[in-house]
């Protein structure tokens, strides 16, 4: 952000007396599980901090650490006939059954997994292992971990931070008292790895990733296939750990580091695969592992740790510092004195705690500005933290909901830049998805699946033929993902990116939805079709899962459609293909309400097996999408309420999160509230459970459960939500506010057209406001109440859903607001 513009906003914006503090997780006692540990990242290297005395354990990543290799070409060359076989099923005898088996010979192979990188631990010798005080934070304000506690009059201190800049993990151990610290470093890997000694006071671990392993969820007798992929070995890898100290004495041998009798030492790790790129073989075609981590360590410990930390703040600053969000307590800050664990465990209790709420919201952004940044890859079903070698779901892509989801509050939460990792994968698969809709499908463009990896893997999984197409064969990957690259788009009004980047991609996706699209019954419909996860029992009684034009499919279709549209006329070029696109949208299979008033998900008004299924698919309506929305299709929203709920409010941790959106688009903040407390409350579980799971870890890691990241972003993009939507070109204030959150302020919130807003309400209406024009153009604003906008001609106008106040803005103007009184 520019810097000037920054200032602006922070001299400028309204705020009430109570302000933002307090951004700590913090404990009284050392992490047992996973779960209760405590994540750091730079985007590309992940710490779990565990904080224990004795024994600590650091759990480490690497976020290019993958099995695998370039994806294959030519997987199925029986993948065209079968899709030709599977229609005539469908729309000459709807037999769903045989379309099924049919969809099943479509399928290509298993995507690659995300492995750890290891374990740092540190056994100190102590003269007693139970310490006498014991405290450990993570301080999301400042992307730092602290353990500390005293043993026999002596405080010991852990600091450590994964520092962006020097693209370092750093401890520094401080003991109160001189020659008090005395402990050995060793590191460890899961994975095959050798470690050697470099010198008196460094050490490194190398090794190689297998060739693939297979899902955590099928279930193979040979898990790890160590033979080579086709042409290409696995990943190498490379940790370099490297102590510092200002007195006592350091030696090390291929066991670990050794510190005596020390009083202030700084632990540095660096780590690198030879990861070169979606298309490269990481072996033969791979980067130097070594030279990489050897670089990135020799430059870091030239510097002191307040130099360290220094360079560390300023980078995290410049993004975490945007937002400030703020609600008005009769409590104040004594909820923040209450160990986040038992502050969880209040709040699942019932406890009012509306501080710990805006916690959540900066604990999310947090984890994105941790775990995706430009130039890395994009954050994957657990953000770049994982401790298991096959871990859940391969901790992939799964696009049909989760890394899209992982992206939705990027830009609204104003951390635009974390989604370019997300734009830069979907190029990529792009070009795979190219050889996949050409292969597959004989079609122009490019076609994603419902798996995905760091390899760009585009075909349909299912190891030919042993997945269920009800996610195996889901289609609409690229139309879903191109929704992203639009947005992008919206929010920042870069026409040489929508020009050079969206618009093609998004072109090529079109190209795809056209070809995949067969006439039927008067309408254009997608078939095969699927509802992502879920089935239905047909006119016959008979359960299925694959069927014609599901509303999810024609849902996201229409979304890209309307959106290629919007984008080819924002650059007043490819006018015969923006009209075929229009013509294309009419024939579109239109949304039907079923018999119980609710939006059909399905082509006919079909019963689902499961009705309180955690998928919600054809809500992608209401969200992401903006084809319902109750101001402009009161009708259909009544009728995707009543969806929800049938569907009822329970489900796993993300699917909590989507409803959230749900809810807030639908414009009942009170029921977006219940979900986000409902996911917040403690679990303890790692066990799956789909019907009824959710909620959240003693860390705030949302539980699935297993963990999965992309509940934390669903619920902070939710969130995002019921205070400022923009999806239907006004940007409207407020607009699902919930009862308990009728005081307030927030700041650094941006709306599409490029537009930063700043609010203070009251009684769930807005006192004063700002709105920053980055770029320039017509702003119009929704609100509760009349607006008055300083310095410019502007005019309330009462609608039947409140007050629309438009006016002009100039780039770089902040423009001060006014409400009605109170």
């Amino acid at each position: 952000m520019n810097k000037k513009i920054a200032t602006l906003l922070m001299a400028l914006t309204p705020f009430t007396a109570f302000c933002q503090q307090n951004l700590k997780l913090w404990y009284k006692q050392p992490a047992k599980v996973w779960t209760e540990a405590l994540p750091l990242g730079n985007g590309r290297l992940g710490a779990m901090v565990f904080g224990r005395v004795g024994h600590e354990l650091i759990q480490l990543n690497e976020a290019t650490l993958w099995t695998g290799g370039p994806v294959r070409t030519n997987v199925n060359p029986h993948a065209y006939d079968n899709l030709l076989l599977a229609r005539e099923a469908l729309l000459k005898n709807e037999d769903y059954a045989q379309a099924n088996e049919y969809a099943k010979k479509m399928q290509g192979y298993y995507s690659e997994s995300y492995l750890p990188l290891g374990n740092l631990t540190i056994t100190q010798q102590l003269t007693d292992t139970v310490p006498t005080t014991y405290y450990r934070d993570l301080d999301i304000s400042n992307a730092i971990a602290t353990t500390r506690y005293t043993i026999d009059g002596v405080e010991y201190s852990r600091q450590i931070i994964s520092s962006a800049p020097d693209q370092v993990i750093a401890i520094r151990f401080t003991a109160s008292k001189t020659g008090q610290l005395n402990f050995t470093l060793g590191i460890g890997n899961q994975l095959k790895y050798q470690n050697v000694a470099v010198s008196n006071n460094q050490i490194l671990m190398k090794g190689q990733a297998p060739a693939h392993l297979q899902p955590n969820y099928v279930d193979f007798k040979d898990t790890v296939a160590l033979n080579d992929k086709p042409g290409c070995r696995g990943m190498r890898y490379e940790l370099q750990v490297k102590a510092i100290n200002k007195d006592g004495v350091v030696s090390a041998d291929a066991n670990g580091i050794t510190v005596k009798n020390a009083t202030d030492v700084t632990i540095f790790l660096s780590a690198a695969t030879s990861f070169n790129g979606f298309d490269k073989c990481p072996d033969a075609e791979g980067k130097d592992e070594h030279k990489l981590a050897k670089d990135y360590l020799d430059k870091a410990v030239k510097y002191s740790w307040p130099a360290l930390l220094a360079h560390h703040y300023a980078d995290y600053h410049k993004y975490f510092n945007r937002v400030s969000f703020n609600l008005a307590t009769l409590a104040g800050d004594a909820n923040a004195l209450v160990p986040t664990d038992e502050r969880l465990f209040n709040y699942s209790e019932g406890a009012k705690d509306p501080s710990f709420e805006t916690l959540y919201f900066q604990f999310s952004r947090y984890l994105l500005i941790s775990c995706s940044r430009p130039g890395g890859p994009a954050a994957n079903l657990q953000g770049i933290w994982n401790k298991e070698i096959r871990p859940p779901w391969s901790s992939n892509y799964t696009t049909n909901i989760n890394v899209q989801m992982n992206y939705w509050p990027a830009e609204a939460a104003n951390l635009s830049e974390m989604q370019l990792p997300f734009i830069n994968f979907i190029k990529n698969a792009a070009v795979t998805g190219h050889v996949t809709a050409k292969e597959f499908y004989h079609t122009r463009g490019w076609a994603v699946h419902h798996n995905s990896d760091i390899w760009a893997l585009s075909n349909p999984v299912g190891d030919l033929g042993h997945g269920d197409p009800m996610w195996a064969n889901w289609t609409m990957g690229s139309p879903w993902l191109s929704q992203h690259l639009w947005w992008h788009y919206q929010f920042t009004n870069d026409k040489t990116y929508l020009k050079d980047t969206a618009y093609p991609l998004m072109k090529g996706a079109t190209h795809f939805c056209m070809d995949f699209l067969v006439p039927y019954k008067g309408y254009l419909v997608t078939a095969p079709s699927l509802s992502p996860e879920n089935s239905f029992i047909d006119d016959k009684g008979k359960q299925g899962t694959v069927s014609v034009a599901t509303t999810m499919d024609m849902a996201i279709i229409w979304d890209l459609f309307t959106n290629v549209i919007d984008a080819a006329g924002q650059l007043g070029t490819d006018k015969a293909f923006r009209d075929s696109v229009i013509a294309y949208r009419k024939q579109l299979y239109p949304l039907h309400i079923g018999k119980k008033g609710n939006l059909q998900e399905w082509y006919k008004d079909w019963e689902d097996t499961d009705p309180h299924h955690r998928h919600v698919s054809h809500l992608f309506t209401v969200f992401p999408g903006h084809e319902i929305s109750p101001i402009q299709t009161p009708e259909l929203a009544a009728a995707a309420k009543k969806t929800l709920e049938l569907r009822g409010d329970a489900g796993t941790g993300w699917s909590l999160a989507w409803k959230i959106n749900f809810w807030a688009r639908l414009l009942d903040g009170n029921h977006a509230y219940k979900m986000i407390h409902y996911l917040l409350r403690l679990t303890g579980s790692s066990k799956t459970n789909y019907a009824n799971g959710g909620g959240s870890y003693a860390n705030l890691f949302d539980a699935h459960p297993p963990f999965q990241i992309d509940g934390n972003f669903g619920a902070l993009s939710g969130m995002c939500e019921t205070l400022v939507q923009s999806q239907s070109g006004e940007i409207s204030l407020l607009p699902a506010i919930p009862d308990a959150w009728a005081e307030g302020n927030i700041s650094g919130l941006k709306a599409r057209g490029n537009f930063q807003i700043a609010m203070n309400w009251k009684n769930k209406q807005i006192v004063t406001a700002s709105v920053l024009s980055v770029t320039g153009g017509i702003c119009k604003l929704r609100t509760a109440t009349p607006l008055k906008i300083t310095g410019v001609q502007a005019r309330s106008v009462k609608t039947a859903n409140g007050y629309l106040t438009g006016f002009n803005t100039k780039k770089g103007m902040l423009y001060k607001i006014t409400g009605s009184k109170i």
